[in-house]
């Protein structure tokens, strides 16, 4: 037996075990077994009878929980199994919120805090009403600009693109007991930031990352954002490379404009706007960035991302509005057209990482298109000249980073084993700052990215790391 979501081993009783049991109760129920190791082997408790009386008592004066407590028993060892049911109201164990998440149990604090509530509610962070929003607040232009959209889409009825601006609002479920909800801010008001902080876009370009040369900020409503961002995007930002079909001049951006605005749409619908933190967007020559505080639906890995997945919208509101509108479908295809017009545009594969408390989507040019950097060099009249990618510097390693490199030469190694091949008892203040600086240039990697926080996880080298070691 392993652990997993919905299993718990624990060689013996502890009164603080009421977290997991309330952890359990507030996501998918489970089992939490008293008397097997870490690795399911029984190894039997003391007083295995009287722990199954006196266990559903305490759980049920604590938690208000009523459980199920079974006596097991295998080659002599007695343990127990205390079954746990999924609970439709959160449960607390000392005025904390606990939640099996993975194989870990995890504190809910702020904003997750806040969603767990809604959601037990069945609620979304976009539904909750906004009492001093009025009707006054949203855009009449903003609207006009939706109706002209979703007529053009399709996908509402005429006869409600002709009623009244409340009837409209109320058709998108964007009122609840005549008042209006967050997302009718985020999507119709001029100025959504006055009740949702971060609720923008910045725009860098960037030489290094240390070295930005110009920003801009796009503010407006959602449904503005997505045509101001393209627009600064493909007039100011982006680079063209430049190839001739016999006397036509062909433009072509660096990057696929059916992606980037994709992944443009799926930043602003699916960013979680209780952060506070707006969307950020890095341009370079060779690169873009872009950042926003949006988490994957719980359970989901970037394998079932990246895979045939339905659609899960962080903001179901905001994202039905756009759906109207005709911005985007709703059958969760959005990374598959991204991923698919960047192979068409022939750059590389797209890369997704959420490790950094958001979404990070990254697009990396063909080194073959990027413009000649020096202009008072033409390009040639035919076709432009393929250039060469640029040469990184070399990472100059601290004699930490060499021992971390050096010991994962041969095999993956957990922060326990490699803290004892480095000689250390402990994480120190130079370990930590390594492994930050060897994770920064690429040069390792976990062997389960998509659980950071794996009990099993571990450090390995990168393609790049072996070739620099």
């Amino acid at each position: 037996m392993q652990e997993s979501q919905n299993i718990e081993f624990k060689q013996t009783w502890r009164d603080e075990y009421l977290k997991w049991i309330s952890g359990f109760a507030n996501a998918d129920g489970g089992v939490l077994v008293i008397g097997r190791d870490d690795m399911g082997k029984v190894i039997g408790v003391k007083d295995a009878k009287k722990l199954m009386q006196d266990l559903p008592n305490k759980v049920r004066d604590i938690l208000g929980l009523v459980v199920e407590v079974n006596r097991k028993e295998q080659a002599g060892a007695q343990y127990l199994e205390i079954f746990v049911e999924p609970c439709a109201n959160p449960v607390s164990y000392k005025g904390r919120y606990y939640r099996r998440s993975g194989s870990t149990l995890q504190e809910l604090k702020g904003a997750s805090l806040d969603h767990f509530i809604l959601h037990k509610q069945g609620k979304h962070w976009d539904s909750v009403t906004i009492p001093d929003l009025d009707e006054d607040s949203l855009s009449d232009a903003t609207i006009k600009l939706f109706k002209s959209q979703a007529a053009k889409s399709g996908r509402m009825p005429k006869n409600i693109l002709a009623e009244t601006k409340v009837d409209l609002l109320r058709s998108l479920n964007l009122t609840e007991n005549d008042q209006y909800n967050r997302a009718a801010s985020l999507l119709f008001a001029d100025k959504p930031e006055s009740w949702t902080p971060g609720a923008w876009v910045k725009i860098g370009f960037f030489v290094t990352d240390d070295d930005l040369r110009y920003q801009d900020e796009v503010h407006g409503s959602l449904i503005e954002q997505v045509g101001k961002v393209m627009d600064l995007l493909l007039t100011k930002y982006l680079k063209a490379y430049i190839h001739y079909e016999g006397i036509q001049r062909i433009e072509r951006f660096l990057f696929p404009e059916e992606a980037l605005r994709e992944a443009v749409l799926n930043a602003i619908i699916h960013k979680d706007y209780s952060s506070g933190v707006p969307i950020q967007i890095s341009v370079y020559d060779d690169k873009m960035v872009i950042w926003n505080s949006g988490q994957l639906p719980e359970q989901w890995t970037l394998e079932d991302l990246c895979g045939k997945h339905p659609s899960s919208p962080f903001n179901p509101i905001v994202a039905n509005a756009f759906f109207r509108a005709g911005f985007i479908e709703s059958w969760g295809r959005g990374i598959e057209k991204i991923r698919t017009a960047s192979k068409h545009h022939e750059i590389k594969e797209v890369t997704f990482d959420t490790r950094l408390s958001g979404m990070m989507v990254t697009f990396l040019a063909n080194p073959a298109h990027i413009p000649n950097p020096n202009p008072s060099q033409p390009k040639s009249g035919t076709q432009s000249a393929p250039v060469e990618a640029p040469v990184e510097a070399p990472v100059e390693l601290s004699p930490t980073e060499s021992k971390i490199l050096s010991a994962l030469a041969n095999k993956a190694l957990s922060t326990k084993e490699l803290l004892h091949a480095l000689g250390y008892t402990q994480k120190t203040g130079n370990y930590k700052q390594a492994i930050e600086r060897l994770f920064e240039h690429q040069l390792i990697e976990y062997t389960i990215p998509e659980k950071p926080n794996s009990r099993l996880q571990k450090y390995r080298l990168t393609e790049k790391g072996r070739n620099l070691l």
